[in-house]
């Protein structure tokens, strides 16, 4: 599910800024970018994150401005006009190249001035990022109240449309009959058929095409789609996507033995709104 939490706080003289931005994904996957001074607590932020977060692609960004103008990193001046003087000697054209750069991948013309980040600080910088995964999660809980509310109307339009289907299948069991004795006495003589026998084959041929059972199992997925959806587990797409593909195995049942154009054509719109269902899952937890 996707997801944003943003907050701004200010630690002493320093303004500090958490951002996370959240994909859905089948695991806990942290893109992080931080201060170099709180590297030194990564680990501890990416538990923060695994404890609090379920499953989600993030991109977490903490950022901090000062005012006094503290930089992580210093340019040794001495060793860069050093050096740059040392290369221009070799008496080499050097017209085409870009010295600075060259120079600056030198080992140490760039240090660190990273120091140890103290307890009062991480304590408040945690509580900034605590305050961003709320929002981050009472965003997602948002737009996980929307698509609970959008599988809830696909299933309910299957439902409808497997009422419809009982309006149909009276009447397609006496168009079977219809048909098949159309073709006896195209192609027979009334003379030469066993009325005893016709009976006969005509009931194990309609058992073959009932799709009572079928019915039943949808009603009873569809209904239990439902009640998943409704309870208070948080991670429940994997189950969601089982029952939706239970439900799809009856409606193609039901389509498969329709032998009924008006019949096909509801299981075609069943199908329709079960796809949407399905898209809808690869959204959620």
């Amino acid at each position: 599910m996707t997801g944003y939490g943003h907050v701004v706080g200010q630690f002493e003289d320093k303004e500090i800024i958490v951002e996370i931005r959240c994909l859905n994904s089948k695991v806990n996957d942290f893109r992080m970018k931080i201060p170099n001074l709180y590297k030194q607590k990564e680990l501890d932020i990416r538990k923060i994150l695994n404890d609090t977060i379920v499953r989600g692609k993030l991109d977490v960004t903490i950022t901090v401005a000062s005012p006094t103008g503290e930089d992580e990193y210093t340019l040794d001046k001495n060793m860069i006009q050093s050096l740059h003087r040392q290369i221009l000697n070799l008496g080499i054209d050097l017209s085409n190249t870009d010295i600075l750069n060259a120079i600056l991948k030198f080992p140490n013309v760039i240090t660190s001035n990273e120091s140890v980040i103290n307890d009062e600080e991480f304590a408040y910088v945690t509580k900034l990022l605590q305050e961003a995964i709320v929002k981050l999660n009472e965003f997602r809980s948002i737009e996980g109240i929307t698509i609970e509310t959008d599988m809830n109307l696909r299933i309910d339009l299957i439902l409808k449309a497997l009422v419809a289907i009982e309006v149909f299948d009276q009447d397609r069991i006496s168009l079977l009959k219809e048909k098949m004795m159309k073709s006896l006495t195209a192609n027979f003589s009334s003379e030469n058929i066993d009325k005893n026998r016709f009976e006969q084959e005509l009931l194990y041929y309609l058992e073959r095409l009932d799709i009572t059972e079928e019915k039943v199992r949808l009603k009873q997925h569809c209904d239990y789609f439902l009640q998943e959806v409704a309870n208070d587990q948080v991670s429940k797409s994997k189950k969601l996507n089982f029952i939706s593909q239970e439900i799809g195995r009856e409606i193609n049942t039901l389509g498969a033995k329709a032998q009924h154009s008006s019949i096909q054509k509801i299981v075609v719109g069943m199908k329709d709104e079960l796809e949407k269902i399905k898209e809808q899952l690869a959204n959620i937890l």
